[in-house]
């Protein structure tokens, strides 16, 4: 299956840009932001990259609605935390270290979490980074992959072994998946399963083409899990995406001083808040609708598919195969989860 050829360019700074303004004015909502209202009281609730930026304004939402909940990111400590409590009014905030760069790392979070016992009803996959060049994760895979793909493998298999991700056929008691992924994946390029998980080098030209492969990889596992825990098409785990849109936070702190002092300007002025970025992630975690509901991706409040290749059943089962060949090189703790459609 080829890419779509008719999506934006997101692989380059000036056409990521472009697109994000054009992204501004081109949507119709197909769903709306859930009302202060709505709440998840006692609701435990992991949100990844919450020490900053848009995972931070969705700790605080999420707080403030009721829920506990668990920050887990590689720095912020205990300051982000502190601030999430006063901002929320809510003292069920915690804050756990985990580096997604190193997966010995994302297996100390998960043992940390089994030991607590504690099983999980909303995960959020948000953390996300842009690098400017090539550079190395722990185990020597491309940074971008480690942490937007392989580490969120790594934490969800091992949260489905260690049963903290609890399935129900019964509304209201199963968990929920949120992975925040990026309409660049639809400008990823085919994923090459000869090199897969080869470390390749490049520099600032080619960075944004790294991150549209990683985010496709990304989409591509999250259709692919949605199909395998709810393998009769009855929702047993929620496992739904999206792209947030354009936001104004510090992944582009990498971009070289003068691309962000031209760049800076149209940021600030164009691209969404952090607490409005928010919405749709909050959408996704809390509205009931989206409790029976497995496999959508939206773009802000547009439900819509996911690129082709991310649909692909075919390369689906095939990146599934391959990153799990991937992980037993580094399996710590309990055993991945088999992926067969069956929990427990």
């Amino acid at each position: 299956m080829q890419r779509d050829k008719r999506t934006r360019d997101y692989t380059s700074m000036t056409g990521a840009t472009y697109a994000a303004i054009a992204d501004q004015f081109s949507r119709k909502r197909t769903v709306e932001p859930l009302p202060d209202s709505v709440r998840i009281d006692g609701k435990v609730c992991l949100v990844t990259g919450s020490n900053s930026g848009l995972g931070k304004a969705v700790a605080i939402d999420l707080a403030r609605r009721g829920g506990r909940v668990l920050m887990a990111c590689r720095s912020g400590h205990p300051e982000a935390g502190e601030e999430v409590r006063r901002m929320s009014g809510s003292n069920r905030v915690e804050m756990l270290k985990v580096d997604l760069a190193d997966l010995e790392s994302v297996h100390r979070l998960c043992d940390t979490l089994k030991q607590q016992g504690r099983p999980l009803d909303i995960v959020v996959l948000n953390a996300g980074l842009i690098t400017v060049n090539a550079r190395m994760s722990a185990q020597g895979y491309e940074m971008m992959f480690a942490v937007h793909f392989l580490a969120n493998r790594a934490l969800i298999d091992r949260l489905l072994s260690d049963g903290l991700i609890r399935a129900s056929a019964r509304p209201g008691e199963r968990s929920r998946i949120v992975i925040v992924s990026s309409e660049a994946h639809r400008s990823g390029r085919p994923v090459d399963f000869a090199t897969f998980g080869a470390f390749s080098d490049f520099g600032l030209a080619d960075s944004l083409k790294y991150y549209a492969d990683s985010k496709l990889s990304l989409c591509t596992w999250a259709q692919e899990l949605s199909r395998r825990l709810n393998p009769d098409g009855e929702v047993r785990v929620s496992v739904n995406s999206l792209c947030p849109g354009a936001v104004a936070t510090g992944i582009v702190r990498e971009a070289p001083p003068l691309l962000k002092l031209l760049f800076y300007p149209v940021y600030k002025l164009m691209f969404q808040t952090p607490e409005k970025a928010a919405r749709p992630v909050i959408y996704l975690c809390c509205s009931e609708e989206m409790d029976s509901r497995s496999g959508v991706y939206l773009h802000e409040f547009h439900e819509k598919p996911p690129a082709p290749l991310a649909r692909d059943e075919a390369a689906g089962a095939r990146l599934w195969e391959e990153s799990e060949a991937l992980l037993e090189k580094h399996a710590s703790g309990g055993q991945g989860w088999a992926g067969d459609g069956h929990l427990g």
